[in-house]
């Protein structure tokens, strides 16, 4: 198993920017791709950002496509969202995942491993 905790939410004026971080504890890290979904009040938890085992491969919803970025350290065992110029609609819980594929894993499906999230606040 893996244990996920996200950290660096928090309130934030549009155009803004904030880095969230999600540390993985448990099994080896370099076993699983990794991803970022958000799920706003009174809708579905939606794909934002995914990045393959080695950190090579990344993919993103067309949402954020630009303004967002994802990485990982392997050695600190942590994967990062970098977001800029936020948005208004940018606001949700945001949740770090972790999928045993081999792959960039895209669906909520591919995800066994969910952290508690960390609450991403943009005013206008």
């Amino acid at each position: 198993q893996v244990q996920l905790v996200e950290s660096g939410g928090g309130l934030v004026q549009a155009g803004g920017s904030l880095r969230l971080s999600c540390a993985a504890s448990g099994r080896a890290f370099t076993n699983y791709a990794m991803g970022w979904f958000r799920q706003a009040p009174g809708k579905e938890r939606e794909f934002v950002a995914a990045v393959s085992w080695s950190g090579e491969d990344t993919h993103y919803a067309d949402s954020v496509k630009g303004r967002f970025t994802i990485s990982r350290d392997n050695a600190k065992n942590t994967v990062y969202l970098q977001m800029n110029s936020l948005k208004a609609e940018d606001t949700a819980v945001y949740y770090c995942a972790a999928s045993a594929s081999a792959v960039v894993a895209l669906t909520r499906s591919q995800y066994g491993y969910w952290g508690q999230g960390t609450q991403v606040t943009v005013s206008s």
